[in-house]
């Protein structure tokens, strides 16, 4: 499992060859000075935060037998976590535990068509005014300030030959949002498990409702986030019997309708997953939560 890096404070360029801009990578401003009383709270805030997961993140790698089968899975198969490849990060406003993956977008050389110079000189216009927007997206989301509407431009650019799309791999969990060390080794678990499916086939998220469909539910499934207990405290249970299926399900949807390419028919693609990828338990010889 390789991962690329790019320099943030390098613009995008379109040549023959392409180039890459990575969305969503929620890479992490340098910190300036607090203005204020106030902005030096937040920074304070967010310290201990980063300082919370990063410990939790620590322990799991350390003490959890389950992120630790899962990480020692992919060495074997080929997929050797990167450095970094798990880390704690300020998501902002982003309502998530943690996330999986970000999005290399590929900017293609634009097309050459045999007419008119007119026609030439307004698809180099179009052109121009696309690499300039995938360069202030690329700053945004190095200045930790990407959107979901970036994620949908993004989008729009790999559905119209703009640009190709690809996923890297890459986990973050968001500092601000996890609760506890239980809270933090489940979301690992839970990315990856999409780590898993990404080094076992050739899965396109992106583009594939039903390959996003069935990852998300082999995650939630197997991760411990639809747990009886965590879903009596949170108020969801109305019936015991098969709960834990419709959790799972009930997560999954979500989670497609995320992707801008599945959002509207994201329950028909988890329906049409389900009954195989429930039951899919690898590498696991059977579901990790049942004693």
């Amino acid at each position: 499992m390789t991962k690329e890096t790019k320099e943030c404070n390098a613009n995008t360029t379109a040549s023959a060859s392409a180039s890459t801009s990575p969305a969503f990578p929620f890479l992490l401003p340098s910190p300036s000075e607090p203005k204020n009383t106030e902005e030096a709270k937040a920074l304070e805030l967010a310290a201990q935060q980063r300082k919370d997961c990063n410990t939790h993140v620590r322990s799991g790698l350390t003490s959890n037998v389950t992120i630790q089968f899962l990480m020692e899975k992919l060495v074997g198969m080929g997929c050797t976590p990167p450095k970094g490849f798990i880390s704690c990060i300020d998501c902002g406003d982003k309502k998530a535990g943690a996330g999986f993956g970000v999005i290399e977008e590929t900017i293609l050389a634009p097309s050459r068509p045999s007419n008119s110079n007119n026609n030439n000189n307004n698809n180099n216009d179009d052109h121009s005014k696309y690499q300039a927007e995938a360069n202030e997206r690329r700053q945004r989301q190095c200045d930790q300030k990407a959107t979901m509407q970036d994620l949908q431009q993004q989008i729009i650019a790999g559905n119209t030959n703009k640009a190709k799309l690809r996923l890297l791999p890459e986990i973050f969990l968001c500092q601000q949002h996890i609760v506890n060390a239980d809270h933090a080794h489940q979301s690992m678990v839970h990315e990856l498990i999409h780590a898993i499916d990404l080094c076992r086939t050739n899965m396109d998220p992106i583009n594939n409702c039903i390959h996003m469909a069935c990852t998300e539910i082999r995650a939630e499934n197997m991760s411990g986030e639809c747990n009886v207990m965590r879903e009596a405290i949170n108020g969801r249970i109305s019936n015991f019997n098969g709960h834990g299926a419709e959790c799972v399900k009930r997560r999954a949807v979500l989670s497609v309708e995320a992707n801008p390419n599945c959002k509207a028919k994201s329950r028909e693609y988890v329906d049409a997953a389900f009954e195989r990828c429930f039951r899919d338990s690898f590498p696991f010889d059977r579901h990790p939560n049942l004693r």
